[in-house]
C-alpha cells in the first residue's frame, strides 16, 4: 500500500507498506475501494452518473449497460446479453467475481420477475425484524399508527432501557424502500430516538403488528408501464404538538408505478398552511428534478411534461404567478425555484381534490378506510409468483 500523505518516510520515499492486516475494516477502506472500481469501469468505457455516484453506465450503438454498486455488492443489467458477458469477463479479469446469476435478493429486498414485471419486497427482512423482536406472532391490525394517537415529547413514561426502541425503529427505517405505507409513522417515531417513552414504544409496536400482516407485500414496476412523470405533494400544517413545525411529504409517480417518496419534518413554523404546503411543494419539484436527471442519464425520456399535484389552491397559484401573496415574501429564495422551473415550462403544478391527494397517507395517520383507499392507489401488491 503507498504510503498516504504526512507519514511518508524521508530516507525510503518510493517504497510502500507490506501489510500485516487487511485494511478491509477501516473507515477509508471502502472509499479506496470505491476509487479503484470507478477507476477501472472508466478505463473500459462507463460513464458515472452525475445523479448517483453509485450508478455507472457504457453505451455502445444501440445498447446500454448499467452498473449499480453498494460496496462490494454489484448489480449488471443491461439491453445485449452478449456485452452484458464482456462487462463481466472484463470485470472478473480484474477482480475477484461470484456472479449470482438472475437478481432475486439484494440488500435485504427480493425480487421476483415475470413477463409483467418485477416486483420488490422485503418478505425475510421483516420476518427477521418480528423475529428479533419477539413479535413473529402478533396480531395484524389494519393501519400502522391510529388516527386518533398523538404523538408528544412528553406523553407516556421514560424508557429505562431505550436501546431497543432505537434499533427497530432504526430497522423500521430501511422497510421504507418499498413501503411507502409506513413512511409517515416511522417519520414520526423517529422524531423520539433520544428520549423514548412507553407511549412511542407502543406506536412502534404497533407498525410492526401491522407489517405482520403484510410481510409479503411490496412495490411492482410493470413492464409495460408509460415513461410519463407526475408527483403528489402535501402537508400537514403544525402537525407536531411539541413545536408547531409541519411535515411535507411528496410520491413521485413513473407511469403507474411510484418510484420515489418521502415523509419528513420540515425545518421552522409555516405562517400558514399554504406556505407549509408550498414547502413540500419545492421538495416534490426538487425530486422530480432529480428522477429526470436519473432517466436522462439513463437514455429513457419522459412522454410528456411532469405534473405534480397538489390540494392548495394558494400553494398552486403561488407556484405560477410572482406576484401573488405579498405574505410570502419571507419565504427563502431556494423554495421559489418551483416557479422557475413552471416558467420555463419544465413542469406543470396542477391542484388535486383532497380526496384524490395519494400524499395524504405521507403525511399524517388515517382512518382505516382512509388508508386503504389511497394504499390501493399506491399498489401496494402483494407478491407475485415466480
Amino acid at each position: 500500500m503507498l504510503q498516504p500523505p504526512g507519514m511518508i518516510d524521508k530516507d525510503k520515499p518510493n517504497h510502500v507498506w507490506k501489510l500485516k492486516k487487511a485494511v478491509y475494516g477501516l473507515k477509508q477502506a471502502p472509499r479506496a475501494w470505491y476509487q479503484a472500481l470507478k477507476d477501472f469501469l472508466i478505463s473500459i468505457g462507463f460513464k458515472n452518473s452525475l445523479a448517483d455516484a453509485s450508478l455507472f453506465i457504457l453505451q455502445t450503438g444501440s445498447s446500454f449497460i448499467y452498473i449499480l454498486i453498494y460496496v462490494d455488492d454489484i448489480v449488471i443489467t443491461g439491453s445485449h446479453a452478449q456485452e452484458l458477458r464482456k462487462v463481466t469477463t472484463k470485470l472478473a479479469g480484474k477482480f475477484s467475481l461470484k456472479e449470482l446469476g438472475e437478481l432475486s435478493y439484494f440488500l435485504g429486498m427480493e425480487a421476483t420477475r415475470t413477463e409483467k414485471g418485477l416486483h420488490l419486497t422485503q418478505t425475510k427482512y421483516i420476518t427477521d425484524l418480528l423475529r428479533r423482536a419477539k413479535m413473529a406472532d402478533a396480531k395484524p391490525v389494519a393501519t400502522p399508527m391510529s388516527s386518533t394517537q398523538v404523538l408528544t415529547l412528553n406523553s407516556g413514561d421514560l424508557l429505562s432501557d431505550p436501546s431497543e426502541y432505537r434499533v427497530i425503529v432504526g430497522s423500521l427505517q430501511y422497510l421504507g424502500l418499498t413501503r411507502p405505507d409506513i413512511a409517515f409513522p416511522v417519520n414520526r417515531l423517529s422524531q423520539f430516538m433520544h428520549q423514548p417513552t412507553s407511549t412511542h414504544w407502543e406506536a412502534a409496536k404497533r407498525v410492526l403488528r401491522y407489517l405482520a400482516g403484510t410481510a409479503d407485500k411490496g412495490i411492482f414496476f410493470s413492464a409495460n408501464t408509460p415513461f410519463n412523470l407526475h408527483a403528489y405533494s402535501d402537508a400537514d400544517w403544525a402537525g407536531d404538538h411539541d413545536d408547531y413545525n409541519s411535515t411535507g411529504a411528496y410520491i413521485v409517480y413513473l407511469g403507474r408505478q411510484p418510484i420515489s417518496w418521502s415523509a419528513k419534518k420540515q425545518g421552522g413554523v409555516a405562517r400558514s398552511s399554504t406556505e407549509a404546503e408550498y414547502r413540500a411543494l419545492t421538495e416534490a419539484a426538487a425530486e422530480l428534478m432529480w428522477v429526470q436527471s436519473v432517466m436522462s442519464e439513463l437514455g429513457i425520456k419522459s412522454t410528456d411534461t411532469p405534473v405534480l399535484y397538489c390540494d392548495n389552491i394558494g400553494a398552486t397559484y403561488l407556484s405560477a404567478n410572482p406576484v401573488f401573496h405579498s405574505r410570502m415574501k419571507h419565504l427563502a429564495l431556494d423554495y421559489h425555484f418551483v416557479r422557475q422551473q413552471v416558467q420555463a415550462k419544465k413542469l406543470r403544478v396542477t391542484h388535486i381534490s383532497s380526496v384524490d391527494q395519494l400524499a395524504d397517507a405521507l403525511t399524517k395517520p388515517l382512518a382505516r378506510s382512509r388508508f386503504e383507499t389511497l394504499t390501493s392507489k399506491i399498489e401496494l401488491c402483494k407478491r407475485r409468483p415466480s
